[in-house]
């Protein structure tokens, strides 16, 4: 599994055999992330990481009724990678695969959201489009968009640019007195109350508060791991986690705002759980990838 033959040198790409902790990586990032970014994070080339997803992904296909794990495992490599990297990653057909996202389309629900669908939204909104996450959430996409202002998310650069999406993200300068307010208010305060104060959004605070060497304080910490394991475990009222954020924005219907634009007034964020490279978390400060 993990021995691979030499080839090339000179580029400072690894060659030879795969390290158990390579092999590991990069079958939690197939999928999710292009191609060419793995290949860059492990230093390998990208048909040495092609040739060991196939390796690492190779096994009986799978057949009848799907499961939930596996409907899980869909939704989340939904936008992300063609049916046919999903068909190889789940050992799948590409014709069932194609299948139950057609299926997973026509499945909409309304009502209150759950703390968990809260937390992907949160999780996938960088780098997924309205249209895909409608499907991987059971929404419409008015409803992906009206959560996402509420929330104060923004697409990542990276995910917008490779797309070729038109306007330029808008990055407005940071004000003295703003950086003042962010440094007073970040090591006790969520962040979505910090991006609504600032009318930026929670992408744009965690990056400036990095930016400045900022940390949350102990108290926040802690605070932040009670309501984590209250959202984990069901404990939070059933629909306290959007009702108590979603507000009325007053704007049109549309995209959440671009980096910088004004997040709509009102409400706490309630943090979901801290996930590295997550940049439109509540409370977790590192950048979100695709």
């Amino acid at each position: 599994m993990g021995r691979e033959r030499k080839s090339g040198s000179g580029n400072g790409r690894r060659k030879g055999p795969w390290a158990h902790g390579e092999i590991e990586r990069l079958k939690r990032l197939y999928g999710l992330r292009p191609d060419q970014q793995i290949a860059r994070e492990l230093s390998r080339s990208v048909e040495s990481v092609r040739r060991m997803a196939r390796r690492v992904f190779a096994g009986p296909p799978r057949t009848g009724p799907w499961s939930a794990e596996e409907v899980q495992q869909l939704k989340d490599y939904i936008g992300a990678s063609p049916p046919e990297t999903i068909a190889m990653i789940l050992r799948r057909t590409v014709s069932e695969v194609e299948h139950k996202i057609e299926e997973l389309r026509r499945n909409r629900h309304s009502g209150p959201w759950s703390s968990a669908d809260l937390h992907t939204l949160k999780r996938l909104y960088g780098t997924r489009t309205n249209e895909d996450l409608a499907v991987i959430l059971g929404r419409t996409v008015s409803e992906i968009e009206e959560a996402a202002r509420s929330l104060a998310l923004a697409k990542d650069k990276g995910f917008r640019r490779r797309r070729g999406d038109g306007k330029p993200v808008r990055m407005p300068r940071w004000t003295a007195e703003e950086v003042e307010l962010l440094r007073d208010l970040y090591p006790d305060t969520p962040n979505l109350e910090i991006a609504r104060r600032l009318g930026r959004t929670v992408k744009a605070v965690v990056s400036k508060a990095n930016d400045l060497g900022l940390k949350k304080s102990e108290k926040r910490l802690r605070q932040m791991g009670k309501e984590n394991v209250r959202i984990r475990y069901g404990q939070a009222r059933p629909d306290e986690v959007l009702h108590r954020n979603l507000r009325p924005a007053g704007r049109p219907s549309g995209e959440a705002p671009a980096e910088g634009a004004a997040a709509p007034p009102g409400g706490e964020d309630p943090p979901p759980e801290a996930e590295a490279g997550r940049g439109n978390e509540e409370d977790w400060g590192g950048r979100q990838s695709a």
